[in-house]
């Protein structure tokens, strides 16, 4: 067999063999995909008894591409909730997701000095700590660019002694924070339950009654309410006749008014309206239909909704629009992107006609645009090559193929489309290339650090490597736990999403969500913070190395 052949032929064991391992589960708890680099650990060990070798160009060629295919897709991902994730209430679980990081930060710098580990074993047994690969391969990335030679086989080492504590040192954190303050899962979760309720309503309707005499005679555009497109007016009843508004529309008193908006602003309306009616606005028995719709045609990509002309070509009203899950008020300015689920109001004939413009072919929802994708893949490799000159550093920096494709892929997630190109990726495309990359890397990672692992645990520092872990793991989750519970005043379901998303690692979700499904806070605040945590755990290590090459260290 060929060295090739036999190349393959062993990364293929490992995949299975790591695979399988990450399945096996104690107590609903598993390693998940973080098993592949167990496999590999366990089978370099039997290549290196037997003498065999693996051709490593071919090696370090795919690890290389599998972390750019991990990053790219986890961009792509989350580009589009990236930026608002920042804004109104994910600004404070941000900011503590943003705290954890900077003090495992500290800590991976004040070992580095105090206990005189050198750089790829620290970088590693963080990586580990905080069970994230990426920063794994973004550490090797700067030290490769530096010079650091076998940095990626101690690295691997130092990461595997690391990665078990830090998935079950994430759970125990859940757990002491539970014990230490007497918490009630049940009584969180209906506090959480009239909390969600009050402050994170999704989008809601209202019918209205034209009470208010101001208003009579005047146009629906002049209401402010509406002008600014807070609340979108789907449907008016007069009498018994339906209408559809246009801003031109004029109102009389007693009209019956739909309106679609979140809580507040839907109360803030009424106000201006005149009062909450219980009669029914419902489009059953009548002309008019209201239907869901998904943006798929490329001519409309890009373009706002006022440049479309819907209400006053078709008489059809877009009442609300889901992006990734969110749910939006459309407003004139509302850029379309693809994937976007249109909710439209209007008589069949027109909906009809405003659906040949927007697409909605559900088949392109599971096709693959390639031509983006290695659009993507090839900007972000060259933004990661470019030298960002640093004084008194030794070398050029560079984002390297973590940080480029990463930061290339949520900009490209955020914009939606370019033209004819569209950067959405259907869920299960972007979950099979993603798993595809991790595999590719955690493999060849286990198979270069396989050799060293059994050594550095029976004759080196690899206890002493477990130890930092744990303070590494534990002691930001716990600070930040209890100061979020005991002084923000945070929900505890809440804060063990945040304690997993800090480690975007999700079998510790699976842990924190088992707690109490029906709630869902911890996948809410898990996917609050995992954009902002995964871009900051990818920067940390070539942050950190900046810091510690500059210094002397």
């Amino acid at each position: 067999m060929s060295k090739i052949a036999l190349t393959f032929a062993i990364l293929s064991l490992v995949a299975v063999l790591g695979l399988w391992l990450g399945n096996i589960k104690f107590r609903r708890v598993s390693i998940g995909v973080g098993g592949v680099l167990f496999g590999g650990i366990f089978v370099a060990h039997f290549l290196q008894e037997f003498n065999i070798e693996l051709d490593h160009e071919i090696l370090t060629f795919l690890q290389e591409f599998g972390l750019i295919l991990f990053v790219y897709t986890i961009g792509i991902q989350v580009g589009p909730g990236f930026f608002s994730s920042l804004r109104q209430s994910g600004l404070k679980l941000n900011l503590f997701a943003a705290s954890i990081v900077l003090i495992s930060t500290l800590l991976v710098i004040g070992f580095h000095y105090f206990f005189d580990i050198s750089l790829p074993e620290i970088l590693g047994i963080y990586a580990g700590a905080v069970t994230n690969t990426p920063a794994l391969g973004a550490g090797q990335q700067m030290l490769s660019e530096l010079g650091v030679a076998d940095s990626t086989a101690t690295m691997g080492a130092a990461y595997a002694m690391a990665y078990p504590f830090g998935i079950f040192g994430i759970i125990l954190s859940m757990w002491l924070i539970r014990a230490i303050f007497q918490i009630s899962i049940s009584q969180q979760a209906a506090l959480f339950s009239r909390s969600n309720r009050r402050d994170n309503a999704k989008l809601t309707s209202m019918n209205m009654k034209v009470t208010n005499p101001n208003l009579h005679g005047h146009r629906v555009d002049e209401l402010p309410i509406f002008d600014h497109h807070n609340v979108v007016c789907s449907r008016l009843r007069r009498g018994e006749t339906f209408i559809v508004p246009k801003d031109n529309t004029v109102l009389e008193l007693g009209d019956l008014l739909h309106v679609v908006g979140d809580p507040e602003d839907l109360r803030k309306a009424m106000l201006v309206v005149g009062e909450e009616v219980n009669v029914s606005l419902s489009t059953r028995g009548t002309e008019f239909r209201s239907v869901r719709v998904v943006v798929t045609n490329e001519k409309v990509l890009g373009k706002k909704i006022q440049e479309l002309r819907i209400t006053e070509k078709y008489d059809v009203v877009i009442s609300r629009l889901n992006r990734t899950g969110v749910e939006l008020v459309p407003g004139a300015q509302t850029t379309l992107q693809f994937g976007d689920v249109l909710n439209l109001v209007g008589k069949e004939d027109a909906i009809n006609a405003v659906i040949a413009i927007i697409g909605n072919v559900q088949q392109k929802l599971q096709q693959v645009q390639m031509l983006p994708i290695f659009i993507g893949i090839g900007l972000g490799v060259l933004l990661g090559s470019l030298p960002l000159n640093v004084p008194g550093f030794p070398v050029a920096l560079k984002l390297g193929l973590a940080g480029g494709p990463l930061i290339v892929a949520l900009l490209l997630g955020r914009i939606g489309s370019i033209g004819s190109l569209y950067w959405f990726m259907p869920p299960s495309a972007n979950l099979a290339l993603r798993e595809l990359g991790i595999v590719l890397f955690l493999a060849v990672v286990g198979l270069k650090s396989g050799g060293e692992f059994v050594h550095t645990l029976l004759h080196g520092d690899g206890l002493q490597w477990m130890v930092y872990a744990m303070f590494i793991t534990l002691l930001p989750l716990m600070i930040v736990g209890i100061v979020a519970w005991r002084y923000a005043h945070m929900n505890y379901l809440t804060i063990c999403g945040l304690l997993a998303g800090s480690a975007t690692d999700p079998p510790a979700l699976a842990f924190a969500n088992a707690m109490h499904e029906e709630s869902g806070a911890a996948v809410l605040s898990y996917v609050t913070v995992y954009p902002l945590v995964m871009f900051l755990r990818i920067m940390s290590p070539q942050i950190i190395t900046l810091i510690l090459w500059t210094s002397g260290g």
